[in-house]
């Protein structure tokens, strides 16, 4: 988890500028959790100044806590303690740091933002648009004052990004490299390597006796952390859908025949034709191309011989060819027969030829015929309506005050509660049965939820299918009494013990090893049935090549000395490898443009953060920037007391 954590905070862009700060208070006012990025008013320690301007102890509290929010929709389980084990308050700190700075640096250069500029990014962010997508100045207000937000903090914090972005964007963009600086990394690439390893399994030495209770005990109270379970919820939920309401969305007698009469001409008689036409500019033309249609000759070839084109009018009523043509030409079409020939009629385009292709007739269909069809469409429409209507009754008894037992009562809902669940959707105590993918929102809002919360509404369905959720129990993270999982407290004793052999015995190899000794001799004199070592000859092309799934033996081979041994443990307690560097062949790319030209794109991918970085340490020397340590350290030991707890 720790990795984790640290992979986060340390990627190479968040090295140089502040989290975006317009994707933060997109994700957080989607997930309702700002709780204001930019507070004031408030007396507190300062933890750094940048150019003249403060950093203050209580926003760098909500930073860090605004981030473990972050951290959270990606990895549910991590906690304060972790973020700030993993230098949390630092990375963040260094962060604003930046940030300032490059404000400070952009305004001393003469750089400003347009306000239209701050207002198009506003309007851009979703939280603050209405139902119809666009900027809604009532939803912005309400959405900004709920979280302790001003518009003039908002504006200051969306510029200073601007600002921020505008400065390294460039640098962040480069991809120039000298050919001098990628030949060195360029012959590294050629370095060969050969060398042997060998696995010293933890099956291969003695398994010892049986723990004891006293020894299990010990072990389990020092790996407690192992046997935790995440924090559970248990989440009522109780699902409102068409389907649910059909009672409600069967339509009367009353209703269909109404619907019949307000359907006019819909299920009258109709006829639909297609018909195929060439349009000609003069008459004689004309006269004669319809002689030829008559005579026998396809319109298509009739048309070609002339020079032109036929076009076609498919499957219309009298209507639909009259807007596409003119009246008079669809009276025209419509009085012959199917196959006759009509024409020439003319229009402002010219004289119309026409083949009249198919003709479709359709009879009146009676109130009994058409009402399949309109209880269908008066279904679906009643059941849009009932459960627009249900979900608008539901939210104002929720704004009203009501618990979720009063709504689900009130409403007549099916309440239903989930077993205690991780974020996942996961029972651990059901480890076989996965997560119900139909619940996934479910789980999602009962999770952001904080006890005694009033109940939320989460749409479920593009049909308007939606839940009513509301947090029943929270169940803390916690270790499983050993008496349920003994069993696997002993073979994860038993487990750990060998490998702990296995390194003693694979130390006295290495030992031997380093002394002289070839390694098959030491190995050999071990006594051990192990395998005899492998050979391995490799350069670093073919372990780049590998894109990170290089074993973790070959890849130390390539971090020691040569004529040395060093250890590194198997995966899963399954022992220790002796690596031994037997040479080192150094590459040499000075001829080789290929292998030059391949380092330098690879490099080009990264220079250009290597460049915002070298470029955002000038500024915060330009501008100034001291810390206060002691106050950093206040904030560091305060937060990390939270524990797993959110602070809001």
């Amino acid at each position: 988890m720790l990795a984790f954590v640290r992979r986060l905070l340390n990627s190479t862009i968040g090295k140089v500028v502040a989290l975006a700060f317009l994707v933060v208070i997109a994700l957080a006012f989607a997930a309702g959790d700002i709780t204001g990025l930019r507070p004031g008013g408030a007396t507190s320690d300062v933890v750094a100044k940048v150019g003249g301007s403060a950093v203050r102890d209580t926003e760098l509290t909500k930073q860090v806590q605004q981030e473990l929010q972050s951290a959270r929709q990606r990895s549910p389980n991590v906690d304060m303690a972790q973020l700030v084990a993993a230098g949390g308050v630092e990375n963040i700190l260094q962060r604003m740091i930046t940030s300032i700075a490059l404000e400070r640096y952009a305004n001393k250069v003469g750089m400003a933002v347009n306000n239209k500029l701050v207002d198009g990014q506003i309007a851009s962010i979703p939280a603050f648009q209405g139902f119809d997508g666009k900027f809604d100045q009532a939803t912005f207000e309400r959405a900004i004052a709920q979280r302790g937000m001003t518009p003039a903090g908002l504006r200051e914090a969306i510029g200073r990004d601007m600002l921020a972005q505008w400065l390294v964007s460039p640098t962040v963009g480069a991809s120039q490299l000298p050919e001098q600086l990628a030949l060195p990394y360029a012959s590294l690439l050629l370095e060969k390597r050969a060398g042997q390893i060998v696995l010293i399994p933890a099956a291969a030495v003695p398994q010892g006796t049986p723990p004891s209770d006293a020894e299990l005990t010990a072990y389990y109270a020092k790996n407690r952390a192992r046997y935790t379970v995440p924090e559970r919820r248990v989440i009522r939920y109780a699902i409102v859908s068409p389907t649910g309401l059909a009672a409600q969305s069967t339509p009367t007698d009353a209703e269909i025949a109404q619907a019949y009469r307000a359907a006019g001409s819909r299920f009258a008689a109709s006829e639909r034709r297609s018909v195929r036409q060439v349009v000609v500019a003069d008459q004689n033309a004309a006269n004669q191309l319809a002689a030829r249609v008559k005579g026998g000759t396809a319109i298509d070839a009739a048309a070609q011989a002339a020079g032109l084109e036929a076009g076609s009018f498919a499957d219309l009523d009298k209507a639909g060819l009259a807007a596409q043509t003119n009246q008079a030409i669809a009276d025209a079409a419509f009085a012959a027969a199917e196959g006759g020939v009509v024409g020439p009629v003319r229009s402002p385009l010219g004289w119309h030829v026409l083949h009249v292709d198919k003709v479709t007739k359709a009879p009146a269909k009676s109130l009994e015929q058409a009402r399949p069809e309109l209880v269908a469409e008066l279904s679906r429409s009643k059941a849009t309506s009932a459960i627009n209507d249900a979900q608008e009754r539901i939210d104002g008894a929720i704004n009203d005050g009501a618990t979720f037992e009063e709504v689900a009562k009130e409403a007549k809902l099916d309440a239903k509660a989930t077993a205690p669940v991780t974020a996942a959707g996961i029972d651990p105590d059901q480890p076989g049965s996965p997560a119900d993918p139909a619940l996934a929102r479910v789980i999602e809002a009962g999770f952001t939820a904080e006890q005694g919360d009033a109940p939320q509404i989460v749409q479920l369905e593009d049909d308007g299918t939606f839940a009513v959720v509301g947090l029943e129990r929270v169940v803390p993270a916690a270790p499983r009494p050993i008496a349920q999982i003994r069993e696997q407290v002993q073979k994860a004793f038993v487990a750990e013990r060998a490998q702990q052999a296995a390194r003693k015995a694979a130390a006295a190899i290495l030992a031997k090893v380093n002394g002289g000794t070839p390694l098959a001799q030491a190995v050999s004199a071990s006594g051990l049935k192990v395998p005899a070592p492998t050979p391995l000859t490799a350069t670093r092309a073919q372990l780049a090549a590998q894109q990170g799934n290089v074993p973790p033996p070959v890849e130390l081979m390539f971090a020691m000395a040569a004529k040395k041994a060093r250890l590194i443990a198997a995966p899963n307690n399954g022992g220790w490898f002796v690596v031994y560097l037997d040479s080192i062949t150094p590459g040499d790319a000075s001829g080789d443009k290929r292998a030059i030209s391949s380092a330098r794109a690879g490099l080009a991918q990264g220079v250009g953060a290597e460049y915002a970085e070298q470029f955002a340490e000038a500024v915060r020397r330009n501008v100034g920037v001291s810390k206060n340590d002691a106050a950093v350290a206040r904030v560091r030991s305060t937060l990390a007391g939270q524990g797993g707890a959110a602070a809001n």
